[in-house]
């Protein structure tokens, strides 16, 4: 028998970050036409990467890959300063389409170096946001993932120390992280308001929601992508089994064997149709009932970068 109720978390998908950063990658190709150049994958989902790919996007892992004086766009991640001087240096028509919630955790790493800490970033090594922010500080900043690393860093009891956290990570995961910083370092400065997402806590608010009523969760998002990958965890801390699924493909229906109740929701990235595709899968087996739980409406919505709103200005003018 299939699952009779599919419970679907409201919010989901596309934050606006990520819908800011593949408009503006959209909007790049109207303006300049192809091909323009993407510094590392735009968000992480290998769809929306396929789609920007087939109207002309090229994506690349490094700037110095960009042939001189061509358009390229900086991921919504963030990006060291380095790869801002190296691509002003190369002669590109720059578009920086990184999120402004990690360009607040970027002016906070500047502001804590300046005044002489040592900064402590909480996230995982090798993340994309991480690179970008460890870059705005390297000599300033030590990464920590787990509270035992806090116990190794090699910072006296005096030390003046602040802490910054990568955007998509969950509260739970970097709460202990955040006690033990304080039971070793009680004077530790911290930001003025979480650097936590708000889109990316509002999406785990709704998985714990959803697991109070579903008997397995699915959250639809690449492997490769953070925030997805904490809606799991959370739903799994929750002693709700989870699964995180690229596209409708990806399920296995031998999953729901004896499953009454199937949350599903999705990362930041993943775009809405992907979702819509799982609800038709689940109708056709045959679930009864549709309904959404909503935590809490999003409406929030950021300004494009001004070099590219000129340019589009004067294409209207022309």
């Amino acid at each position: 028998m299939p699952p009779h109720t599919l419970l679907l978390a409201a919010p989901r998908g596309f934050c606006a970050g990520v819908d800011r950063a593949v408009l503006i990658v959209e909007r790049a190709l109207e303006a300049y036409g192809p091909p323009v150049y993407v510094r590392h994958e735009i968000v992480h989902n290998r769809h929306v990467v396929q789609a920007l790919e087939d109207k002309g996007a090229v994506f690349v892992e490094d700037e110095s890959e960009v042939p001189e004086g061509e358009v390229v766009v900086f991921s919504a991640h963030g990006s060291p300063p380095e790869a801002f001087a190296n691509s002003k240096r190369l002669g590109h028509s720059l578009i920086d389409a990184t999120c402004p919630l990690v360009t607040k955790v970027h002016n906070e790493a500047r502001r804590y170096a300046a005044a002489g800490k040592d900064i402590v970033l909480i996230g995982h090594e090798g993340h994309q946001e991480v690179i970008g922010t460890m870059g705005q500080a390297p000599r300033s900043i030590s990464l920590v993932e787990t509270p035992d690393d806090v116990d190794r860093l090699d910072l006296g009891p005096d030390a003046d120390v602040a802490y910054i956290t990568q955007t998509t990570l969950s509260m739970d995961e970097t709460a202990g992280v955040v006690d033990r910083l304080r039971q070793r370092f009680p004077m530790v400065a911290q930001p003025k308001k979480d650097d936590i997402c708000y889109a990316t806590q509002n999406r785990q608010d709704a998985v714990k929601r959803l697991a109070e009523r579903c008997d397995l969760l699915l959250v639809v998002g690449s492997q490769t992508s953070s925030n997805s990958k904490r809606l799991v965890e959370v739903s799994k801390d929750r002693g709700v089994p989870a699964y995180l699924v690229d596209d409708v493909s990806e399920i296995d229906e031998s999953w729901f064997e004896g499953v009454e109740v199937v949350g599903l929701t999705s990362g930041a990235s993943a775009p809405e149709l992907l979702v819509e595709a799982v609800i038709d899968r689940f109708k056709e087996l045959g679930t009864q009932k549709v309904e959404t739980v909503r935590v809490v409406d999003e409406d929030v919505e950021f300004a494009m970068p001004s070099n590219l709103t000129r340019r589009l200005m004067e294409l209207e003018r022309a």
